[in-house]
């Protein structure tokens, strides 16, 4: 039963995540990763073949794990962020919202910048 439930979880993320490639609206490496762990926890072939896509691809292997992320897709990735940000701060009508949308928006720019920039660690392993 749990393995059916994340099959099922698995293919949801997985669409959502897809959906999001083109709707901002929706953040596609969070679903992603969702999927990684639901499909490595039911089903091997699963994992496998999303692993092997050019969506895990692009946006887990190459953006989280190995860092990269050119200036324009940093620059496309924070006017997204600031406009998903923007849209309930100038719904609501309170400044303590206001002023959590700002600092949240300002450590997206300064950790997200900050972690792109960090060299990437190469992990080797020695057989001895």
């Amino acid at each position: 039963m749990k393995k059916l439930l994340f099959i099922i979880l698995g293919s949801l993320t997985f669409v959502l995540g897809t959906i999001g490639i083109f709707f901002p609206i929706l953040p596609t490496t969070p679903f992603y990763l969702l999927t990684g762990f639901f499909w490595l926890n039911s089903s091997e072939k699963l994992h496998d073949y999303f692993v092997g896509t050019t969506y895990y691809q692009k946006y887990i292997q190459e953006m989280i794990i190995e860092k990269k992320m050119g200036k324009r897709e940093q620059v496309k990735m924070f006017v997204g962020i600031l406009f998903i940000l923007a849209i309930p701060f100038f719904i609501i009508d309170s400044w303590m919202i206001k002023i959590i949308l700002i600092t949240v928006y300002v450590a997206h720019l300064f950790l997200l910048t900050r972690y792109f920039n960090m060299p990437v660690k190469v992990s080797t392993t020695e057989n001895d």
